[in-house]
């Protein structure tokens, strides 16, 4: 019969958890995809590079891939990290990771720079979307409510993809009016800095959330064990494990493979190419 009763109404703490990972799952996005929008003005001032030219496709292959790599790889030390130290200070570690060095990317001086940059970035927000998603599996006991916070929280990534492109439109139409960065008014750069912001609040409040009820009684207890990545390839789980891959793997190459790069196929298309561009811009 318990089976049948209804979840329970969610506390006011576990709806500031909720809306406070939301907001970070959409932050991740926005700090991911705001190289669509700059890689070329970044290129064209660090490195004198011109589109279409094999230099400068080049490193836009290195500015799209190698972040990825790097995030991918710490995604995985993350979740060993989360177990390790707790999801609540790998949680605001990592915030602070991406936070500062989208900030720091806003004043490179060079293209390795800007690309280690970037790698940082990448794995401070693979690092936290583990966390996060740990975090929020363990707030929940009734499975139902468990899978409609992650489904719904997750879901606020799609906002960060409308949020760049608003804070990149505002840096194009109002730079002019900013303070410079190296004497100049470049909106890639303000886009870059803009990473910062959405940071704030997160950094402020989630070192007061507290930390994850689970994680702290089997901590206490010692029952918290090693992970073993050979475990998902037994027999029990492997079909799971491969089938699971596969579908992110395709549903990622999908989305980021289209999104990253249709900021680079839209000049190109007719219509689009003989448009004057706002010194602003250029």
């Amino acid at each position: 019969m318990s089976a049948h009763l209804p979840a329970p109404r969610l506390t006011p703490l576990q709806w500031l958890i909720c809306g406070v990972a939301a907001l970070g799952f959409a932050f991740d996005i926005y700090a991911v995809l705001m190289l669509p929008l700059i890689v070329g003005p970044a290129l064209a001032e660090l490195g004198k590079l011109k589109p279409g030219t094999p230099q400068f496709n080049d490193w836009v292959g290195l500015l799209f891939y190698l972040p990825a790599i790097c995030g991918g790889i710490f995604g995985m030390i993350g979740g060993y990290l989360t177990d390790l130290l707790g999801r609540q200070r790998v949680l605001v570690w990592s915030i602070l990771l991406y936070t500062v060095s989208a900030g720091a990317a806003a004043y490179a001086t060079s293209l390795p720079m800007l690309l280690a940059l970037r790698c940082l970035t990448f794995i401070g927000v693979c690092v936290e979307f583990v966390a996060a998603v740990a975090w929020l599996a363990e707030l929940f006991d009734d499975p139902k409510q468990r899978e409609k916070a992650l489904g719904w929280t997750q879901a606020f990534s799609s906002f960060g993809g409308f949020m760049v492109s608003g804070g990149y439109y505002v840096a194009v139409t109002y730079g002019a009016h900013l303070p410079a960065i190296f004497g100049a008014h470049a909106p890639w750069r303000y886009t870059l800095m803009s990473g910062v912001i959405p940071a704030i609040p997160l950094i402020i409040i989630r070192p007061f959330l507290p930390e994850s009820p689970k994680w702290k009684a089997s901590k206490a207890a010692g029952t918290l064990k090693r992970p073993s990545f050979a475990e998902l390839f037994q027999p029990a789980l492997l079909r799971t494990t491969i089938v699971t891959c596969l579908m992110f793997a395709f549903a990622y190459g999908a989305a980021f493979g289209a999104i990253q790069h249709l900021p680079r196929i839209v000049p190109g298309l007719p219509g689009v190419s003989n448009l004057k561009v706002p010194a602003q811009q250029q």
